[in-house]
């Protein structure tokens, strides 16, 4: 365990390391941007390292396989890290997911209960919101989405030169926007009354993924 003792200079030392059941072997790098040993073996691990920068101690550790880290200030209160990929496929041209309670699976999968939720669309063809789950709204949305940038004649678009025949699709994504962020707060997404997040999907017929990123404690 780090003992809070400053380092001699400004680079991270390795003060231990421990066996955790749950975590799989990793590599850590250092400030210097040396690479730390692989731990081999059946057992998962956990790399805790020291840090003194301007005095201040710190500790982290993390795991490569399950894409989970911890932060810590003076080896007590761990900041965790979390990310899963979603994956879409609609078979339509257009259509809107409620992705709410895959979020909220993830949310409780991190374990964190404050801090902060991204979501974001990994295509660009393709959005992530929020709003309400109504579905007179959602009709809506598709209507004047198609006459913003209509979808026929695929002629008129420039980027359809290139063969494509998505090009309505680019320019509905930019108005629906990539990215929501969300609070956390005791473990809930910290929602208006409603407010749900939704999955946009403006160029279907294939997979696509949604990224969720959380961190917090």
């Amino acid at each position: 365990m780090y003992d809070g003792r400053p380092a001699l200079d400004n680079s991270a030392i390795i003060t231990h390391w421990e066996r955790m059941p749950f975590h799989p072997r990793l590599t850590f790098r250092s400030l210097k941007n040396e690479s730390l040993p692989n731990l081999a073996g059946n057992d998962h691990h956990v790399f805790l390292y020291g840090l003194n920068l301007n005095g201040n101690s710190a500790r982290a550790g993390g795991c490569r396989q399950c894409q989970a880290g911890y932060y810590g200030g003076n080896g007590e209160n761990f900041m965790k890290s979390y990310r899963k990929e979603l994956w879409f496929n609609i078979p339509a041209r257009r259509g809107f997911v409620n992705i709410t309670s895959q979020v909220e699976q993830c949310l409780k999968e991190s374990g964190v209960s404050e801090g902060l939720i991204l979501v974001n669309a990994m295509h660009i063809t393709a959005s992530v919101f929020i709003n309400d789950d109504e579905s007179g709204l959602h009709q809506d949305y598709d209507e004047w989405l198609e006459k913003l940038a209509p979808h026929e004649p695929v002629s008129k678009y420039r980027h359809n030169r290139t063969g494509e025949d998505n090009g309505d699709a680019h320019l509905k994504r930019q108005v629906m926007g990539r990215e929501v962020v969300v609070a956390v707060s005791g473990g809930k997404l910290d929602f208006g009354t409603w407010e749900q997040i939704f999955y946009g999907e403006f160029d279907g017929g294939r997979k696509k993924r949604v990224l969720v990123k959380i961190i917090g404690e």
